[in-house]
């Protein structure tokens, strides 16, 4: 019984080409790995890896790309939109088949414990893999970021579950766990105005009375001179693309603003576009059997 399992770690570093050459290589190559998609972004200056494989294969090139980024990310000189916390910021496993929850739940944890001893880096568990239950938002466990995690981990309730209790000097500290597939969802508006594009994404996100299953913060993208609600939905199934984009659209009205464009981060499970198709097209009993790849899989 082939089993499969995901990981989509996500690393501080978007505009050196050559370091995230280096970070990208131990994905490339390997037997029973996958890698099937990567992409990096100036103005969040952050790459995601989306990798899938044989849980140990996975595991193996997932830690040996950590290695790699704690050695070439200085996170005292690293600037960019997107929140993080550390050299390789969040790692992902997410069960794909024949695996279960408590199988991606073991693998996160037998890799936190492995970099942790083998880099010195400082682990969080999150999300399925959250050793209490303030862990398991990442938003809660990043916040602090990499220049204020040091004091963070002074305070019992956030000392890491694996490692010393203070950030790695360059590569600063990692959240690891196991969770259910992300759809990472970016919507662009025509303006630059950065508090427009964070009041809209208060307003979306859960913790401000939002989407249940939608985290989101408003980014500037000063090359573009634009702005971007960039979010996460949690459980596509229960908080949908659509249900995001247009709430992201309500709320822009009435600062008299448009959406100009909007971009999907890495990959996602083909069941979020039929969602979407089904509801602006108005498909009447439409099902995902319908889709012809669908059948050519079976």
């Amino acid at each position: 019984m082939n089993k499969l399992v995901q990981c989509v770690p996500n690393f501080s570093e978007g505009r050196d080409q050559k370091k995230i050459d280096k970070i990208v290589e131990p994905f490339r190559n390997k037997d029973k790995v996958k890698l099937l998609d990567y992409s990096f972004d100036v103005d969040h200056n952050r790459l995601v890896v989306t990798v899938v494989g044989a849980p140990q294969a996975v595991k193996e090139a997932v830690i040996e790309a950590i290695g790699v980024s704690v050695k070439e990310i200085d996170m005292n000189r690293h600037r960019g939109q997107h929140k993080r916390m550390g050299a390789v910021d969040v790692v992902p496993f997410i069960p794909i088949k024949n695996v279960t929850m408590e199988e991606a739940d073991a693998l996160a944890k037998e890799v936190a414990k492995e970099v942790s001893d083998k880099y010195n880096l400082p682990v969080f568990l999150y999300e399925k893999s959250a050793s209490a239950k303030h862990r398991e938002n990442l938003a809660a466990v990043r916040k602090g970021e990499f220049e204020g995690m040091a004091e963070k981990m002074k305070e019992d309730e956030w000392k890491p579950d694996f490692g010393a209790d203070k950030p790695h000097p360059t590569a600063g500290s990692v959240a690891v766990g196991a969770r259910m597939p992300l759809v990472a969802y970016n919507v662009n508006l025509n303006t630059p105005n950065l508090k427009i594009a964070e009041a809209i994404g208060k307003k979306v996100r859960h913790v401000g009375g939002g989407l249940r299953f939608c985290k989101a913060m408003g980014v500037e993208l000063k090359e573009r001179n634009i702005t971007q609600v960039s979010m996460n939905l949690t459980d596509f199934t229960r908080t949908s693309i659509y249900q995001a984009h247009e709430m992201v659209r309500m709320e822009a009205q009435r600062y008299g603003v448009s959406i100009i464009g909007a971009e999907v981060i890495g990959l996602l499970p083909m069941q979020a576009l039929t969602d979407v198709a089904e509801y602006y097209l108005g498909l009447e009993g439409f099902s995902i059997n319908q889709v012809l790849e669908t059948n050519l899989l079976e």
